[in-house]
């Protein structure tokens, strides 16, 4: 959902048909994960994913070895 832009709680709660009080818990654990960055606008928080920890999970993964298949060692 957050891959196509930044959304308030709001929004999140309306899509899943959750409580606002729900979406809020579950976006605090994922923000003190470091997955989400939270942007105020007046009277709104916007969310949107981090996209430097996916990057930083996929450096990791290739320096396992778990680079591109095609290439030549």
């Amino acid at each position: 959902m957050l891959k196509h832009g930044p959304k308030s709680a709001g929004e999140i709660a309306q899509a899943f048909e959750l409580t606002p009080a729900t979406v809020s818990y579950h976006l605090s654990q994922l923000k003190k994960a470091g997955l989400l960055i939270e942007e105020k606008q007046k009277n709104f928080i916007y969310y949107s994913l981090d996209v430097t920890v996916f990057e930083e999970i996929l450096v990791w993964f290739q320096s396992l070895g778990g680079g591109n298949k095609n290439e030549k060692k």
